[in-house]
């Protein structure tokens, strides 16, 4: 099983549903192997894709994998997943895709800023660091994630969720 060949086969299958592929992983797992496939996209809203778009699309990979025979003949169980918040930011379009939420930057310098993604274009992103404006380029980020929030501000909430 070759990440290179899989990856050949599953970039088309995700783009025909408006995803992109972000990683292959296989892992050991006794006689089986985990194929892990990590895919994001912008989602109706820009925001990332939906579980049912990811679900239709692992239906489709799976049947690819299966007629390209790439895999080899050790049986593999077929995850795919979204990149989730514990990956990190590393691309234009995940800051972008992730406007609005809480992101902790460390910069090359060794300083760490946590702020919201206020904006974000293709050579840098403007944060709020607790009502101050601060503008990060991403040549000086060393790693950027998105942090967890349990209680999220009230504007960053839907209707339904307020009720």
């Amino acid at each position: 099983m070759k990440e290179s060949q899989i990856t050949g086969v599953l970039t088309p299958i995700f783009a025909q549903f408006g995803l992109e592929l972000e990683a292959v992983e296989i892992i050991p797992a006794g006689k089986r192997r985990l194929l892990r496939v990590v895919v994001d996209g912008d989602g109706p809203e820009g925001t990332g894709p939906l579980l049912d778009d990811i679900a239709e699309a692992s239906t489709a990979a799976s049947d690819a994998l299966d007629r390209a025979d790439v895999t080899g003949a050790a049986p593999y169980t077929l995850e795919v997943t979204s990149r989730g918040v514990n990956r990190p930011l590393e691309l234009p379009r995940h800051w972008r895709r992730n406007i609005g939420r809480l992101v902790a930057v460390q910069l090359g310098e060794g300083d760490t800023i946590t702020g919201r993604i206020v904006s974000s274009t293709e050579d840098g992103a403007r944060l709020d660091l607790n009502g101050e404006t601060y503008e990060v380029r991403f040549v000086d980020v060393d790693r950027a994630q998105v942090q967890v929030e349990l209680n999220r501000p009230k504007a960053a909430r839907s209707e339904d969720e307020e009720g």
